[in-house]
């Protein structure tokens, strides 16, 4: 293990723990990541002692700050790359209502017990002749080699004590592409109520963590069997199931979208798109009719689910600004790309594909290409040729006619003017009869063109010309 000592900080801690006459060892994330292969640059210091005192001795051989949290017992320092966290060993008792445990003075073995899980209470010795050694005391090892995620004690205890673990369990289990250990499975199902004493912000910061995994999928089956995404995000769940009439059902929802969601993440790491794959079918069971002679139908979804996006970003503590919007925008237009590759793309129809998604159109059409989950090659095969037809007209569209945020050549501004008015119906109509000319293609988007439109269409209203504007 001293090969992953190298650091200058690891003999500083020694020296001090020597001095002191103290224990202290290397903790948790950093420990496991070593094993993981993963870079890591934060290291957790567990001193059998005072992890603040200890902190600001380290901190004065270093001469750098400390910066400390009394509140918590933790001291935190910064030297060249890494971030070191220290905090006294410590045993930990909880209330029912509460995730804020009762905290006193414990020894190592204390400290590993209250880990939440195996691979996360692994510890190497940073003193005396026991420098470099591994301390595994529930066999975290092992269960790194079998890829499980399992509870040092009873994991009933484990989740009733601190409910977030029972997120953080299915996070790790999506991130390292682990398996959750059945008597914990168990252990969260009893236990999926005591989530609702976890605040909003903390289980949305676990649930985006699990997003950002590599295959997403994982985490939200895990969410989904234990009963967590029922309480946690509804709306979600309530797309798994399939309903069945006249012997003819629907593909499930819930599994489509996760095939989406995986799908868009091996191309991705954007959250936001992320998330417009998770919410693009949200509408679809609010939507749902069966038509006898025609089938299951979901008319509408795209509009409905993209109204709830505020709604739901709210719930989830998400934020309510371009982030937002981006993902509504998304949902809002998902269905378009994907019915242009079914029939004649028309010069208007991509016009008005590029006019309303604007700069967000390579992300909807990435989102649109994850859309395609079938299971036909001959429909695979088709859909992505259709997809490349698609995208080289928007390419060719865009290079002529410029719509892309489009702004008209002819302005309200300019409306008035011309025409000696007051801001009015009028000036509505005139601006909305020069947008649809243009994406319609009935005139070039050209101010010339556009002015000559403009004084045709006023002149049908009525309006006579008393200025010019250029």
């Amino acid at each position: 293990m001293k090969q992953h000592l190298q650091h200058p900080v690891f003999k500083t801690i020694a020296h001090v723990a020597t001095q002191q006459q103290v224990q202290a060892y290397a903790i948790g994330g950093f420990v496991r990541d070593i094993f993981l292969n993963r870079p890591s640059k934060d290291i957790d210091i567990v001193v059998v002692g005072n992890g603040i005192d200890f902190a600001e001795a380290v901190g004065k051989k270093l001469n750098v700050k400390v910066s400390v949290f009394k509140s918590f017992g933790t001291a935190m320092l910064k030297y060249q790359d890494v971030e070191v966290e220290f905090v006294g060993a410590r045993k930990e008792s909880y209330r029912a209502q509460s995730r804020k445990p009762l905290v006193e003075n414990g020894t190592l073995e204390d400290d590993q017990k209250r880990r939440d899980f195996t691979i996360n209470a692994l510890a190497i010795a940073l003193t005396g002749n026991e420098y470099g050694e591994l301390i595994d005391p529930f066999g975290g090892m092992a269960d790194m080699e079998n890829k499980l995620i399992r509870t040092p004690l009873n994991p009933e205890e484990t989740f009733s004590d601190d409910p977030l673990r029972m997120m953080r369990a299915i996070r790790f289990a999506s991130q390292l592409n682990f398996i959750i250990d059945d008597v914990a499975v168990e252990a969260i199902k009893l236990n999926k109520e005591r989530i609702k004493i976890v605040s909003q912000e903390r289980i949305t910061d676990e649930l985006n963590k699990i997003i950002l995994s590599p295959q997403p999928s994982i985490g939200f089956k895990y969410l989904l069997d234990t009963g967590l995404l029922h309480i946690i995000f509804p709306q979600m769940a309530a797309l798994h199931g399939v309903d069945v009439v006249n012997g003819r059902g629907h593909k499930d929802n819930f599994y489509h979208t996760l095939q989406v969601l995986d799908n868009i993440s091996a191309t991705t790491t954007d959250l936001w798109l992320r998330w417009s794959a998770i919410l693009h079918d949200i509408a679809k069971p609010a939507t749902k009719r069966f038509e006898p002679g025609h089938g299951w139908t979901f008319h509408g979804h795209e509009d409905k689910g993209a109204r709830w996006v505020p709604k739901l970003f709210g719930q989830l503590k998400l934020p309510l600004n371009e982030k937002m919007k981006f993902v509504q925008k998304l949902v809002q237009l998902h269905m378009r790309p994907i019915v242009l590759t079914q029939e004649i793309v028309t010069d208007s129809a991509v016009r008005r594909l590029l006019f309303e998604a604007g700069d967000d159109i390579e992300s909807l059409m990435l989102l649109c290409k994850a859309d395609i989950t079938t299971k036909n090659e001959y429909k695979i095969k088709k859909y992505r040729q259709n997809f490349e037809l698609v995208q080289q007209k928007l390419k060719d569209v865009e290079e002529r006619d410029k719509v892309r945020n489009w702004q008209p050549p002819v302005t309200g501004n300019d409306i008035m003017i011309i025409f000696g008015l007051k801001e009015g119906r009028e000036v509505g109509i005139i601006k909305s009869k020069i947008r649809e000319a243009i994406l319609e293609g009935e005139i070039p988007n050209t101010y010339e063109a556009a002015m000559q439109f403009t004084i045709q269409k006023g002149e049908e209203l009525g309006l006579k010309v008393v200025a010019n504007t250029k």
